[in-house]
This record gives structure tokens, sequence and C-alpha cells, in this order.
């Protein structure tokens, strides 16, 4: 069995349904969003391509003004169960790596570029749109970030999950994006769960029998992918440079489920088997406000030394 293929051109049939609503950036069929928000992906469709902030000279001026720590960069002929702490180096410079991107089979992140404040109101302007959308369902939008991704031709992103609520908006080239049911436990765990939210690293480890599970999605420009919290995914890059956007949010709701998982990842380190979150409602409550006690008795010690 071989995992499903979606197509784009499924967003076609959704521009002719009267539920979708044109804006001046995004276009989403409301009843879509409503149905599959935070349950399975979804595509949109966007109208960010030829946007002068993401041709490359650009984004070389972009990664010059963000922080080391905010860019990520390493050869992108890496496999899909890559284990984080043996990613091998490109040998280049951040700025050398994004001029030399059609040929140096590179994978790049510039994180959290609304700290540059074109990109913030790009950024704002999406999720303005997207806000509506989501408000009745996962009320709260907090902590607004924004990632670029930029790939060489056949460049992999290794299996891993993202904490946040994400849309991935195709810019340049093509991709392919192998997307997993976020509540199956028979690919993700709650063990990975609460290593992963309590500080461990994103990519997790890949078995060749999950791909049968996964929904394959095809990137073209113009496309978007809504990808759940925590939503287990990686990703084949095209036969050209690809340039994408990811737009993220949080909200009360992600916010109180990490610090759940968090808990229930101290409690497993001191041999106990905590329920998994939204088993025990009852439970939950009291995990969520005793981190939030310690955290704020922490908070109180730490300012006193």
């Amino acid at each position: 069995m071989s995992a499903q293929l979606v197509m784009g051109k499924a967003m076609t049939n959704a521009s002719a349904n009267p539920s979708t609503t044109n804006r001046n950036l995004l276009e989403i069929n409301q009843a879509e969003f409503r149905e599959n928000f935070n349950r399975q992906s979804f595509f949109i469709r966007h109208y960010l391509t030829g946007q002068q902030l993401f041709e490359l000279p650009r984004l070389i001026e972009l990664a010059k003004q963000l922080p080391a720590e905010f860019v990520e960069y390493n050869t992108g002929t890496i496999p899909i169960n890559q284990d984080p702490t043996l990613t091998p180096q490109n040998g280049l410079s951040v700025e050398e790596t994004i001029r030399r991107i059609e040929a140096c089979r590179s994978w790049l992140v510039l994180k959290y570029v609304e700290t540059a404040p074109e990109y913030k109101k790009l950024l704002d302007d999406c999720l303005d749109e997207i806000k509506p959308f989501s408000e009745p369902l996962a009320p709260g939008m907090r902590k607004r970030e924004g990632f670029i991704f930029i790939t060489s031709p056949g460049s992999v992103t290794p299996y891993h999950i993202d904490p946040e609520y994400n849309f991935l908006l195709q810019i340049r080239g093509n991709k392919t994006m192998s997307v997993w049911n976020p509540a199956d436990r028979a690919v993700l765990s709650e063990q990975e769960l609460e290593q992963y939210l309590s500080g461990g690293h994103r990519n997790l480890v890949y078995k060749d029998e999950y791909q049968a599970k996964a929904k394959e999605y095809h990137l073209t420009p113009g496309m978007g992918l809504h990808v759940p919290v925590t939503a287990p995914h990686w990703v084949q890059n095209g036969d050209a440079v690809s340039v994408s956007f990811s737009i993220t949010f949080r909200n009360p709701a992600s916010d109180r489920r990490n610090l759940i998982y968090t808990t229930n990842a101290y409690l497993r380190k001191r041999g106990l088997n905590p329920k998994p979150f939204n088993e025990s409602r009852w439970r939950d409550e009291i995990k969520f406000n005793s981190y939030r006690v310690v955290r704020k008795i922490k908070g109180v010690l730490g300012s006193k030394k």
C-alpha cells in the first residue's frame, strides 16, 4: 500500500465553491478549513509569488540582518531518518550557500524573520487573513513567527515535527511533503511527543513502514499547505531551487498542551506512567496548574538571587 498523493489541483474545485473567500494574499475554503484545521493537512492558495522579499539577493540581505542563531543550514543530501547530531555541514558561509543554492546541494532556513520589519508586516498581513477562520476553532492567536526555507534541487528535509500551527506557502520551485495524522500513536508515540515538547530535537526516528500511512502533497508556486501542530512530516524538494514561507502561530490551547506533555516527560523520568494528554481532564488540569506554580516559584526565587 502506498501513500496517498494529494495534488494541488484540488484547489481548482475550491475556487469555484461559493464558500471560498478571496482576499488580498490568501484564498481559503471556509468549509474545508472548519472541517480539517489542526486535524489533517489541506491546501490553501496564496498570491505571494513574485514578491521581491523572496528574491535571492533580498534573502541574502535578510540573512545578514538576522542573528547567527536564527540561520540554520546544512547539506541537503541527507536521509529521511537523519540523526541530528550527525547532520553534515556544507562547508560554505550563509551568503555563499544562498548565492550558490542551485548547485551547492544545500538546505537552509531563516528563522524568526518577523524580527525584520518588512517580513513582519507580510507575516501579519497573512495571519490576519487566517485569524477569522482559526479563532472560532482555536482562539487567542499569539506568538506569530515566520520561517523562510531555501533549498537546492533534490534536497531532503528529514522526518520531524514542529510545535506550531503552520501554513507553508510555496513561493518558488516545487516539493512533495509527506504528512501524517498527528493523532496516530502507531506513528507518533506519547513518549516521542513528551521528549520533543520538553526540549528534545525536532527530528524523529522514521520507519519505512510509516510511509504507507502518509499523505503526499505536491506543492507548486501559489500553493499553501496547512500542517497541524506536531504532525510528523518530511519533504522531498523537486528539480529546481525552492523557496517557501512558513507562517506560524500558537495560542493558549497549544501552550497548555505543550506544558502538559512537558509535565508528563518529567513524571516519566521519575518512573511514573502518566496518562496521555486529553485522556483525563482533571489530571490535565492538575498538571497544567502545577507546572505554572512551579515555574512561578522558580521565577520568584531566581529574582531574589
